[in-house]
């Protein structure tokens, strides 16, 4: 594993409904030296559901990917793990479980954050996968779920037992969800409890805080989240940061001119139908000038031609107007 978590590596975390096809490529185009699919259903899997399978489509020239696998049946996820290993066969860069989702419709049916409450089970589950495969597995978790109970160290030890490769530590408690700050010291003693590989994870919005949270924590790779939403130049901003370079983010045009792109590749994906876009236009064009009634006008698109006429007339706004960068 330390050929792909290498020193300050710098990776796009799986974020469901988000790290789809599209913004994987716009990230790894960027820098992004690893990303990551959506977060996908071992049960899903196995009932054949073309909409869960639909999240390992992979995007054109993109030759390495890692998957993140969530529930909570070892049989299940090691035998979906299996098919994943066989579907994707070399594109599969290594496999991912989730045991760090803190939200309601995952962690309440036992997956995702809330196995860090049953560490024998996350153990089972892990070994079992690793067992069944030939890549390698590692997981994502939390600083422990409970707020104030910090359990990543002793968790992060049973995972390396289990046959883990790697893990990638969140800096928050499970019950903190998004709220609050991420504790990166978390991250520092999870390094220092373990001989693999450590990814932190949490609270980096910038180059700057790449090179803080690798320095700060030792880990061997930092993870990027919300943001990258929008902001696909956060990895070359980071890779400056790491070399020591300047950096000059992105002017209005560059930013529209990524957003529409971003649109037509998932156009190519979704058909004309791309509703999901809206979330993504709003992130590209906060700070805008005329950002706000471009939101609500985003809400009422539902093709490609619909979003870049909103695009036109933000473009148009921004010829007049000086806006920040990103």
């Amino acid at each position: 594993m330390q050929g792909l978590f290498g020193t300050y590596r710098v990776l796009l975390a799986p974020m469901a409904g988000v790290s789809d096809i599209a913004l994987r490529t716009l990230c790894r185009e960027q820098g992004a030296d690893m990303t990551y699919t959506e977060m996908v259903s071992a049960k899903g899997l196995s009932y054949a559901n073309e909409k869960t399978r639909h999240l390992l489509d992979l995007a054109p020239g993109e030759d390495k990917v890692a998957v993140q696998l969530f529930g909570h049946e070892p049989q299940t996820m090691a035998s979906q793990a299996v098919w994943i290993e066989d579907t994707l066969g070399d594109a599969l860069a290594y496999l991912d479980v989730n045991m760090g989702c803190p939200v309601r419709k995952i962690a309440g049916k036992g997956d995702g954050c809330a196995l860090m409450r049953d560490p024998a089970l996350a153990a089972d589950i892990l070994g079992s996968i690793v067992k069944a495969v030939s890549h390698p597995v590692t997981c994502k978790f939390r600083r422990g779920w409970a707020l104030g109970e910090e359990t990543a160290p002793e968790f992060a030890r049973r995972m390396e037992q289990s046959g883990a490769a790697a893990v990638v530590v969140h800096g928050r408690f499970g019950e903190q969800m998004y709220r609050g700050q991420a504790d990166w010291g978390a991250i520092r003693r999870v390094k220092d409890a373990v001989s693999i590989p450590v990814v932190g994870n949490g609270d980096v919005k910038s180059g700057s805080d790449v090179v803080a949270m690798a320095g700060e924590t030792g880990c061997d790779a930092v993870m990027i989240a919300r943001a990258a939403q929008g902001n696909p130049w956060v990895f070359a901003e980071a890779k400056a940061a790491l070399e020591g370079l300047p950096y000059h983010g992105p002017d209005v045009g560059e930013r529209i001119a990524m957003a529409r792109r971003h649109a037509e590749l998932l156009t190519q994906r979704e058909g004309r139908n791309i509703v999901r876009m809206r979330k993504h236009a709003a992130w590209y064009v906060t700070g805008l000038p005329g950002a706000a009634k471009a939101r609500s006008m985003f809400n009422e698109c539902t093709s490609l031609e619909d979003f870049n006429h909103v695009f036109d007339l933000l473009e148009e706004r921004g010829q007049t107007h000086a806006a920040p960068s990103l």
